[in-house]
């Protein structure tokens, strides 16, 4: 197992976390998370790894810190 601080923005913290650490298998992706916090993938603006962007095909590792961030709208 893994463990991974898994940080949530916005309106993705909405009947979930702000901040968390998590354990997974190993070889779980970000997609993996993702999907497991029921986070609609065309939803997701930014991916961040360790404060680098990654996709959803991203394998995590322990330690990791993964930030998902909602798309933002506005005008």
């Amino acid at each position: 197992m893994i463990q991974v601080n898994v940080k949530l923005f916005a309106s993705f913290r909405i009947g979930r976390f702000d901040r968390e650490i998590r354990e997974y298998p190993q070889a779980t992706t970000v997609a993996d998370v993702v999907k497991e916090l029921g986070i609609p993938e065309g939803e997701i603006g930014i991916l961040l790894l360790n404060s680098v962007h990654v996709d959803l095909k991203r394998q995590l590792v322990d330690k990791d810190v993964l930030a998902i961030f909602p798309l933002v709208g506005g005008g």
